[in-house]
Formats: C-alpha cells, structure tokens, sequence
C-alpha cells in the first residue's frame, strides 16, 4: 500500500499564504468598503472610496448658460486611487488565470517566455482599454475639435469627470504593479526595471505641476 504525501496548506498571514490568495483577500477588502455605502454611518466614509471627489459648479449668470461640472483634486483623490487600485489588481488576477494561463498552457513556453508573455499580455489589455477610453475621451469632451483645451491652463486643476477618472484609474493601475511584484516573487533587477514603468512617473509630473503653480 503506497504512502500518500500530504499537501501542506501555508500558514495563515504568512508569504505563501498571502501570494496565493491575494486576489481573494483584496476582493474581501473592496467589498467591505462597498458594503460601507449600505449603512449611513458608513456610506459617507465609503463613498470618498469609490466616486470622484472635489466636484465644482460653475453657473454663468451673464450669459445665462447651463451649468458646467468639473473636478479639483486633493487628498481625498488619495483614497479614490487606492479603491481602484484594488480592483486593478483583481483585474490583474482574472486575465492572468482565465485568459494568460490557459494560453501559456496551450504554448508551452520557457518559463522565462512566460513571465515576458505574461508581462506583455497584461500590458496589452491596458493599453488596448486605455486606447478606446482615451478616445472615446477626446472626442466625448470636444478636445478633437479643439485641440487647445490640451495645453491651455496647463497644469490643469479643474477637469471634465471623465479626464480625472481616467487619470485616477491610469495612477491606480501603474500604483499596483507595487504590490504585484511582491505576488509574483519578482527578481531584484526585474523589480528595480518595473519601477520605473509605474507612478513614479506620475507622481514626479504631479510634483512638477505643483511647483509650477
């Protein structure tokens, strides 16, 4: 009669246990802050979380226009991007085992082809939803027909809804590839490599902007 050999489950809260199950664990954390908007003590504390904050009305009372929306920034937008940066990372985790695995598995690449091929395909699926949201940005909010709202008053501290969500979720997914070397196991050199592809460039730009100012 052969010997089976137990599998050992990792302790709970430790490395192994937190690489494997981090797509359930920061699941579990941003369903609590949506359960937070179900309770009204709560919900005003959640919602900093999930909707864009600094929201200011302009009404021309001369010229008796209808009223125009934009949104400032500040530290509240701190906790806006951190709530997407959780779902970026459960983004992350779903291509990666529905899409990626079953296609590497088909493949049969090296495993230093499928770190790359991993890299790349995430990549690929950023930048392809980036592509049609940024577009569909520039012709929803005029930029198309005039160009000018590019770079006039730039920096710019008042945006259109759909600019500043676009920027929150751009600083998000960058902000996550953080945590998601610490998941993946990544090498020094290659950590020190993707550092340089994440929000440091947009917090130094940010800095730029506020020295400017």
């Amino acid at each position: 009669m052969g010997l089976r050999k137990k599998s050992k489950n990792p302790a709970v809260f430790s490395h192994e246990f937190v690489i494997q199950n981090h797509a359930d664990i920061v699941s579990c954390i941003a369903m609590v802050i949506l359960l937070g908007l179900m309770f009204e003590v709560t919900a005003k504390f959640a919602i900093m979380f999930i909707t864009v904050q600094y929201n200011v009305t302009y009404i021309n009372i001369d010229e008796g226009t209808d009223s125009i929306s934009f949104y400032e920034y500040g530290f509240k937008d701190l906790a806006t991007i951190f709530f997407y940066m959780l779902i970026a990372i459960i983004l992350h985790a779903v291509i990666q085992e529905y899409i990626l695995d079953k296609i590497n598995r088909r493949l049969h690449l090296s495993k230093t082809k499928h770190s790359k091929f991993n890299e790349s395909g995430q990549l690929a699926f950023f930048y392809l939803f980036s592509f049609i949201w940024g577009g569909s940005i520039l012709t929803g909010e005029k930029f198309t027909t005039d160009p000018t709202l590019l770079w006039e008053r730039y920096p710019h501290s008042r945006m259109f809804f759909q600019v500043k969500f676009f920027y929150i979720c751009q600083i998000a997914y960058w902000l996550h590839a953080l945590p998601e070397l610490y998941f993946q196991k990544v090498r020094k050199p290659f950590s020190l490599e993707m550092l340089n592809k994440t929000g440091f460039p947009y917090l130094s730009d940010a800095q730029n902007n506020q020295e400017k100012q």
